[in-house]
């Protein structure tokens, strides 16, 4: 059984591992180093436009949070949350997008815009080595319900479920490449197959695809659901972002 460390130097003794555990020493070393990460490069364009005017109303997001590393510690990990202004529930870059046409009155991104992922990224940072911590929250219940549902159902010409791979066969191979236990703790991840930062949806569709699936549209709730119960899955786990992955 693996041990995960915890932030604060506990520690849960229940197989959990991170994807990063099941990387070679040199991918390892990549994202252990922020001067080689190539997903900082993300983070320093995230850096730069949360100090830069956006929209009609030419305001900036550190107007109303000031400096990141102060104000927004912690707070990507406690995501998905239920917002209540909107009265539904919101990831990470659904509350910068939210935050974008509210205060902004800028339009909002789509999920895999470079400028959304850069942003999402730089607060991922602001919680990196921190456990995620997604809320207690009866309203995101159904959501999370609907993310173990969609986790357990087979999908595709393969016939396959998500936990097919990733909660029976982590360790072992698939078309050469090591099966994690599909921990989300690092996301925007800067994939090697990529060359890019990419978010968790991205991901997903990645997998619903390998499985010979049609994929769910962008905005389907789906991938919210999926979301929402991934970090409920791996609550206590520390964040990663931004992570590197092959």
């Amino acid at each position: 059984m693996a041990v995960v460390l915890l932030v604060g130097g506990a520690s849960a003794d229940d197989g959990r591992r991170s994807g990063l555990s099941f990387m070679g020493p040199a991918l390892q070393a990549l994202q252990r180093d922020d001067g080689q990460n190539p997903a900082m490069l993300g983070v320093q364009d995230g850096a730069q436009l949360w100090r830069t005017p956006a929209g009609a109303a030419a305001k900036r997001c550190a107007d109303c949070h000031g400096e990141a590393p102060r104000s927004m510690a912690g707070v990507a990990a406690r995501y998905p949350a239920w917002d209540t202004r909107n009265n539904r529930a919101l990831n990470l870059s659904g509350r910068i997008n939210a935050c974008r046409q509210q205060h902004q009155q800028a339009a909002p991104l789509p999920v895999e815009h470079a400028d959304l992922l850069a942003l999402s990224a730089y607060l991922g940072l602001q919680s990196r080595g921190q456990p995620l911590a997604p809320p207690d929250d009866a309203r995101l219940a159904p959501l999370r319900q609907q993310g173990q549902a969609l986790w357990q159902q087979r999908f595709g010409q393969l016939n396959l479920a998500c936990l097919h791979c990733h909660d029976q066969r982590p360790g072992q191979r698939l078309g050469g490449a090591v099966i994690p236990q599909g921990h989300a703790t690092g996301y925007p991840t800067y994939r090697l197959e990529w060359q890019a930062l990419g978010s968790l949806q991205r991901r997903l569709r990645g997998c619903v695809v390998g499985v010979r699936a049609e994929p769910w549209a962008d905005a389907a709730p789906e991938w919210l659901a999926l979301e929402a119960y991934l970090a409920q899955r791996a609550a206590g786990m520390p964040v990663e972002t931004p992570a590197v992955r092959p």
